[in-house]
């Protein structure tokens, strides 16, 4: 072998020792920047772990422990809590029938939520169009206004609504002065009491993402579709909707978790006769002093809240690959 050809080969060698000494430090460098990130986070991951996981934790061993005699848990080992929650066992013969008053007080806190979070769509999509339809300097103001509620605490705002609507309140003292009505109507410790203050409590949740998502549109598109003889219901259904729809999802998630675990509103609106399920589980934690059947319905809530989101993310994915 010549000089050269030896020369050749040693530079060759060079090169690829050169090549993989320098893929083994950009390798060393990222894996150096993702554990320097995982250090970063590590604070907030134990906050996340000690603060919501671990409360959760509690809540699903509390679930199958016995009650104690006056409040807390007796640890031993038991499903009664679970079996409670569907069915109840009656005190002469403790034979098991359905437990009708829990399936009631599920059912009213769907409803509610549901109702709730229709109502709260209805009203927010046309107050996010218009804020988005207003000039720049007007915008903020608006937005302004919506978030003007945040600022007052929840309870506050609760007994405001109560005001309002108790026998002898604004309303009917307006509605009897106008000479609409004779006699005051009866709207606390009603449904109705409940669901408007839980759509004044929870309306800003869906008009700001709505409202997020309608300030990206793009309104060429909205006049294409007039340009082309599209009615303002074709529009609407055809290129605002499609469009806004990720806010509109956003605002219905926000406002329909929060709805079916809503304590104050019920509680104060519903006077103790319109119970939700929040209410039940406070009611278990304090003067029933049946910890692990309140725990086992915090967990049973959760449950239906994570089973419908579930079933919508599926749906959705379904309907993005379709579409694709």
């Amino acid at each position: 072998m010549s000089s050269a050809q030896e020369t050749a080969g040693t530079m060759e060698r060079s090169d690829s020792a050169g090549r993989l000494s320098a893929r083994e430090v950009a390798e060393a460098a990222e894996r150096k920047d993702v554990r320097n990130r995982w250090y970063l986070l590590a604070p907030s991951l134990v906050i996340l772990m000690v603060a919501a996981i671990g409360p959760l934790f509690i809540m699903v061993v509390y679930s199958f422990l016995v009650k104690g005699g006056y409040g807390g848990v007796v640890w031993n080992f038991s499903t009664d809590a679970w079996v409670s929650v569907l069915v109840e066992r009656d005190i002469f013969d403790e034979t098991l029938s359905i437990a009708d008053a829990h399936m009631v007080v599920f059912w009213r806190s769907i409803r509610l939520a549901g109702i709730t979070t229709i109502l709260t769509l209805l009203l927010g999509f046309p107050t996010a169009y218009f804020i988005t339809t207003r000039s720049e300097k007007w915008r903020d103001v608006w937005l302004f206004l919506v978030t003007i509620p945040f600022w007052t605490n929840l309870l506050i705002r609760t007994f405001a609504i109560q005001e309002l609507i108790r026998r002898d309140g604004t309303i009917n003292n307006v509605l009897q002065w106008l000479g609409i009505i004779d006699q005051p109507i009866q709207m606390l410790s009603t449904d109705f009491a409940i669901g408007l203050g839980m759509v004044y409590v929870y309306l800003p949740l869906m008009v700001l993402p709505i409202y997020a998502s309608m300030e990206k549109l793009d309104f060429r598109m909205v006049e294409a579709g007039y340009d082309l003889y599209a009615g303002r219901l074709a529009v609407l259904r055809r290129i605002i909707i499609p469009l806004v729809k990720p806010g509109v999802i956003a605002g219905c998630i926000l406002v329909f978790i929060p709805a079916i675990g809503a304590y104050v509103a019920p509680y104060l609106l519903g006077g103790g006769k319109k119970m939700m399920i929040s209410n039940l589980i406070s009611l278990q934690f304090g003067q029933g002093r049946n910890w692990p059947l309140g725990a086992a319905l915090s967990i049973a809530l959760m449950a239906v809240v994570m089973a419908a989101l579930m079933i919508y993310v599926r749906n959705a994915s379904r309907s993005s690959a379709r579409a694709h």
